[in-house]
């Protein structure tokens, strides 16, 4: 391991999952970042300044650390301790994939320091090894609007650039834990459900790569899988959807597990909505996002190349 006293970066972007009826197979990378400047230190140190961060372990206990470190022994390697300064606008336990861009971030840390030389189908297969499904980490890694399966040890991703579309967020000031949100699924469907809810799906992916935002909204609207069982759980959801709908967005879905609803719409249209929307629901926060293409990366703090 040849680590330098040179500072770099690892920047990873939020992702909502599902987009509706692409539950645990579709992801979208958004516009928040998780950002982690790095040099070399004698102990692992994390330190930030965000308010969301700030109570999370401090040492190699941290969540990221703890990836990276689990990461460099599966490939019989030891990591040289690192001080690490995190910072991060992904809201935790919103539905924004916060945990899916930390264990992106572990794993490039891994990568980096322990020089391990992961392809990105290598770093895919790690993250969906410890996500459970591909589509947060997907999105985080690539960038853009991600289709995946992970079906038995094997997992199969298409990553799409070549669109473009804008959302808007809304975020309440409460939290909603994955596992919580799971608790509500059921175990098992029809064979009749599993062919209507997959065949939904699958038109929701083609009106999307054909900029049929409509019927991109219709297919959303008619996902069997997850959001009937969780929209009880966001009792502010109907309202939010209902008026989101009338202010020009083309459909509205919950951001993975929720609680944050996703209201998408045209490029151009998006300020517009956001403003709209903050103004009706004001104990609430109402953010504008865009795609982001990049998925993670990393650079050096002087001379800012990419890797």
């Amino acid at each position: 391991m040849t680590l330098n006293n040179a500072k770099f970066v690892i920047k990873v972007p939020a992702s909502s999952a599902n987009l509706g009826p692409g539950f645990d197979s579709i992801g979208v990378a958004l516009t928040l970042y998780l950002t982690l400047e790095v040099e070399k230190s004698e102990k692992w140190e994390c330190y930030s300044k965000s308010e969301e961060l700030k109570d999370l372990p401090t040492d190699e206990q941290h969540f990221i650390c703890q990836i990276a470190l689990q990461t460099a022994a599966k490939y019989g390697k030891e990591l040289h301790p690192c001080k690490i300064k995190l910072e991060s606008d992904i809201p935790l336990a919103r539905g924004l994939g916060s945990s899916a861009s930390a264990i992106i971030a572990g794993i490039e840390l891994a990568d980096h320091v322990g020089e391990l030389g992961l392809t990105k189908q290598d770093k895919l297969l790690l993250s969906t090894e410890i996500e459970g499904h591909p589509d947060n980490v997907g999105a985080s890694l690539y960038g853009g609007l991600v289709i995946g399966s992970y079906q038995q040890g094997e997992v199969d991703i298409i990553p799409i650039t070549a669109i473009s579309f804008e959302m808007v967020a809304v975020i309440p000031k409460e939290s909603l834990l994955t596992k919580d949100s799971r608790g509500v699924l059921p175990t098992e469907f029809s064979y009749s459900n599993a062919i209507q809810a997959s065949s939904t799906s699958n038109v929701l992916i083609a009106a999307l790569l054909s900029q049929n935002w409509e019927l991109a909204g219709k297919m959303m609207e008619k996902d069997l899988f997850h959001q009937p069982y969780r929209k009880p759980l966001i009792p502010f959801y109907g309202d939010v959807e209902n008026f989101a709908k009338t202010e020009g967005a083309f459909g509205v879905a919950l951001s993975g597990a929720g609680p944050t609803v996703l209201c998408f719409c045209e490029k151009g249209k998006g300020r517009l909505l956001e403003q709209s929307i903050q103004s009706t629901f004001p104990e609430m926060a109402a953010k504008l996002l865009s795609i982001d293409y990049t998925g993670s990366s990393i650079f050096t703090v002087n001379n800012c190349t990419a890797n």
